[in-house]
């Protein structure tokens, strides 16, 4: 049993990248789903899709640029299940010179940094992803 989800998730993206593995299979939930398809927006992850009606599971295809390297550089867990950190939305900074995204759970939804400084919310910081 895992604990911190987001946490597992996040590792196992990292992972999956730095091996040049194609496609992860995560346990569903709706805010991990949410995740990832904010992941989809901004080009980490290229295809999401659900499977199993019981026990649910997410299939996640990570993204590839034109040299067959994975988008995904590189992630880091800012707040943890023993140390929650949230930020107000002047807060909410870009990563990696803006190739990278700060990805927030706020009342709105999960955001990145860029919507959460555009729609002025703040909310628990979960990680950095570049």
């Amino acid at each position: 049993m895992v604990t911190d989800r987001v946490g597992d998730f996040i590792v196992r993206l990292q992972n999956a990248a730095m091996v040049g593995k194609r496609e992860i299979t995560v346990p569903h939930s709706t805010h991990l789903e949410a995740i990832a398809r904010k992941l989809k927006e901004l080009g980490f992850i290229a295809e999401i899709a659900k499977e199993g009606e019981i026990k649910k599971t997410l299939i996640i295809a990570l993204a590839f640029n034109d040299t067959g390297a994975p988008r995904l550089r590189g992630v880091k867990r800012i707040s943890k299940p023993g140390r929650r950190l949230y930020t107000p939305a002047s807060g909410a900074h870009g990563v990696a010179g803006g190739t990278g995204a700060l990805i927030l759970s706020t009342p709105k939804g999960v955001v990145s940094d860029r919507e959460a400084r555009r729609n002025r919310v703040g909310g628990e910081t979960l990680f950095e992803i570049w």
